[in-house]
């Protein structure tokens, strides 16, 4: 399944409004969801195991290579269309497999077309050692043409080869319920830790 997002037309203002607005979906929501931070904490938990489950699903063999990773971040994004514009937001945990240790993460991204976006879209990161898993959650990370360009070209045959190297040390997966997505569009799309659920 494939998610077409041409964005060569769209202005670096129209991107950073449509970034904002995804934003906005998910402070709001969690703002007025009426939730304690307990609760938010727990659901961003359940959706993480919910999504972990997925992926084993419809590729068995990931199973084993997060167990080897460093650690795992897993995201599930909710979409909003306004007939040409397109914002995402969606929320995420990064969890270390040695030590246990959650971090709660935010996801956000824009785009213009016709048919954007993938209902329930999940992602889930591989970290091969602590130094890129800390500056993923410390400092965030950004899907650039250079990994969306490899996420397209991932072998379609094959679920290790599903899960794509975006960045030096960092693996993704990307699914749906309908299973593996892999010429899923990630440009543009920004991770970066949730303040509020790390207090």
């Amino acid at each position: 399944m494939e998610r077409v997002i041409p964005r060569s037309g769209l202005s670096a203002r129209s991107f950073l409004m449509l970034f904002w607005a995804a934003a906005a979906i998910i402070m709001f929501s969690g703002f007025w969801s009426g939730k304690t931070l307990e609760e938010k904490r727990a659901e961003r938990l359940q959706t993480s195991n919910e999504t972990l489950q997925l992926l084993y699903k419809h590729a068995p063999e990931a199973k084993e290579m997060i167990a080897k990773s460093y650690g795992y971040a897993a995201f599930s994004n909710v979409g909003v269309n306004l007939v040409l514009l397109s914002a995402e937001g969606g929320t995420g945990v990064a969890h270390v497999n040695g030590s246990g240790m959650n971090t709660y993460m935010n996801m956000a991204s824009g785009g213009v077309g016709f048919g954007l976006g993938i209902k329930d879209f999940r992602a889930v990161f591989l970290f091969e050692n602590k130094e890129v898993f800390e500056r993923f959650v410390n400092e965030g990370w950004e899907a650039n043409a250079q990994a969306d360009a490899a996420a397209k070209l991932a072998d379609k045959g094959d679920a290790y080869g599903a899960a794509i190297t975006v960045a030096p040390g960092i693996r993704l997966y990307k699914l749906t319920q309908n299973g593996l997505a892999l010429q899923a569009t990630i440009q543009g799309t920004k991770y970066w830790k949730d303040n509020e659920l790390n207090k």
